[in-house]
């Protein structure tokens, strides 16, 4: 008769789970055992359970399917946290195998005990342990039905004996995911309708929730004359072949969007939860609609509130309100749209003489030279704001990254989890200097996986993002500068084709040579550490904190960092 551990794997099998990320040890070793002995499900060996817990976010962010992790009981499952976090946070299904000590032993503050269903309750929407044999496969099918509905991690914590216990002879149980609608009721519509047709200036701000519903939101925002602003996470889904978007809002936009968004009467919420409530504008009306009813008013106030999902929502909302002639306001955003466009485009342009290259100009390259259906994922901090900003979505490429939780060091992982879901298509993670080095180890993985990932090194040798904090709020940048390696030398050694770049004449060959190449690789670019990412709105406080920063630092001896502040951001100024 079967194992547990075995009974596991025969259930994920049928449940069309093709990949296990993870590390072994001891208390998993019935788990990976019964993987070998099925032999259908690949085991990804990484260097650190972080990794394996951000890739099979990145799996099962860019499949819509349930994505498995696995690892060893203590220590081991700890290091999932950040990584489950992640997918808590960006609604991916995803189940987390944790390894606990032997159950005898539980209570005993045992050699690398852990409660693992506290350490991670707050970050799964499941979070339970297997007690005995007989609650299998039982538990699992909660487990798996829960990730995939609540859309979340769920974590089954299995002591390793209780895995090698015998199992149940029962057929495996294939769980999938389920489909459906959700459509507010008739009078709710006709209300927001009503709110509609009274507005002269209706803006929509557009998110994740788009997905899948691209042609409804763009013929609704015709309809109604709308200019279209997306957050980041809406981006790949809101951006393309859409005559109507003014570009993005938030710390990481830029001017255009924040515009169209303060000079609306009419705010149009669709499947956006935008955490920055400076971003909203104070004196319009709003109406929000979210699959999820939890989400509605937790940013800003709402006139109408409408839970269902955007696909059949816009339809339905395009259906009930007039068409609108005056495009008076569409027109205003569109114009100032298309000046702050050219003035972005014209920062992302080579350096003079031998100054680090921009870090625009980089994004830029890569932008052109990706294939058409490219997977994009930028580390946290500095690279997010250029991918924002100069990658062109165009409804076949995927932009995808720690945008919610926002932790350093998901790209490298994450660009192995989408590699390994996609092994035939071209993955880029857009890595920061300081985000790669938290867990470079795991550029080995990438060739003891066959996994082709292109991973672009961001080289400023600073927690650049960090240093623009600490200026806007008037502090001297102090703790932040990184003695970096030459990744392009770690990268060799390591098995990888390394390319390093200095230069901005030299980085046109060298991105085309990087992309090209059958294999994983690093590009390790040296970028201008001083680059200016500026909000698109600067508060008075901000600009009181630029000048306190400016008076400290020449106090403090550093005013040589005042001039290469000024020298390489002369032109966004000019």
């Amino acid at each position: 008769m079967a194992t547990i551990a075995e009974d596991i794997v025969a259930t994920l099998r049928a449940s069309g789970v093709k990949r296990v990320y993870g590390l072994p040890g001891d208390s998993l070793n019935g788990f990976t055992d019964a993987l070998r002995l099925d032999g259908t499900i690949e085991w990804v060996h990484v260097r650190h359970e972080e990794s394996a817990a951000f890739a099979a976010s990145a799996d099962a962010a860019l499949t819509n399917e349930l994505a498995v992790c696995a690892g060893s009981c203590g220590p081991g499952n700890l290091h999932f946290i950040n990584g489950l976090y992640d997918a808590h946070r960006s609604r991916v299904p995803v189940l987390a195998i944790a390894a606990h000590i032997p159950s005898s032993e539980i209570g005993s503050q045992y050699f690398q005990e852990t409660n693992p269903m506290e350490l991670f309750r707050d970050c799964s929407v499941f979070a339970e342990q297997v007690q005995v044999a007989e609650q299998m496969p039982r538990l699992l099918s909660i487990a798996m039905r829960e990730a995939i509905e609540r859309q979340g991690p769920a974590v089954l914590v299995i002591p390793g004996d209780i895995a090698l216990q015998e199992g149940q002879a029962k057929e495996p149980l294939s769980i999938r995911p389920t489909h459906s609608t959700t459509t507010p009721v008739p009078s709710e519509l006709d209300r927001a309708a009503g709110v509609l047709d009274a507005s002269a200036k209706v803006t929509i701000l557009a998110g994740a929730g788009c997905e899948g519903a691209h042609d409804e939101l763009v013929a609704l925002a015709g309809h109604l004359q709308a200019p279209v602003v997306h957050a980041l996470r809406g981006k790949e889904f809101v951006e393309y072949d859409n005559p109507y978007d003014v570009g993005m809002t938030g710390l990481l936009g830029f001017s255009s969007g924040y515009h169209a968004m303060q000079d609306c009467d009419v705010l149009l919420m669709l499947g956006t939860d935008l955490p920055y409530q400076q971003f909203y504008p104070k004196h319009a009306k709003v109406i929000q609609v979210d699959i999820r009813g939890e989400n509605i008013g937790r940013r800003t106030p709402v006139d109408v509130a409408l839970v269902g999902d955007v696909k059949s929502t816009a339809a339905a909302l395009q259906a009930r309100t007039a068409q609108k002639t005056n495009s008076k306001h569409l027109d205003a955003m569109l114009k100032h749209y298309r000046k702050t466009r050219s003035k972005l485009d014209e920062l992302a342009t080579p350096s003079r003489g031998s100054r680090a290259i921009h870090p625009q100009y980089l994004t830029r390259l890569l932008d052109e030279a990706a294939s058409d259906d490219a997977v994009f994922i930028p580390d946290v901090g500095s690279p997010v704001v250029w991918a924002a900003r100069y990658l062109t979505m165009n409804g076949r490429r995927r932009l995808i990254g720690s945008f919610v939780h926002g932790s350093m060091a998901n790209a490298l992982p994450q660009g192995l989890g989408a590699q390994k879901a996609y092994p035939g298509r071209q993955v880029i993670a857009m890595a920061g200097d300081g985000g790669l080095t938290m867990l470079m180890g795991d550029l080995v993985s990438l060739v003891q996986n066959g996994a082709p990932l292109k991973v672009v090194v961001y080289n400023n040798s600073s927690l650049n993002f960090v240093e623009l904090e600490m200026k806007a709020a008037g502090f001297v940048t102090y703790g932040t500068d990184l003695a970096n390696p030459n990744f392009a030398h770690v990268a060799e050694s390591t098995g990888l084709l390394g390319i390093r770049v200095e230069k901005s004449k030299d980085l046109p060959a060298a991105v085309e040579r990087f992309l090209a190449h059958d294999g994983p690789a690093v590009l390790d670019v040296v970028t201008e550490r001083q680059e200016m990412s500026m909000p698109p709105a600067v508060t008075a406080e901000q600009a009181k904190g630029f000048a306190l920063y400016a008076i400290r630092t020449v106090m403090s001896g550093k005013g040589d960092e005042l001039v290469d502040l000024a020298r390489a951001n002369a032109r966004q100024i000019l």
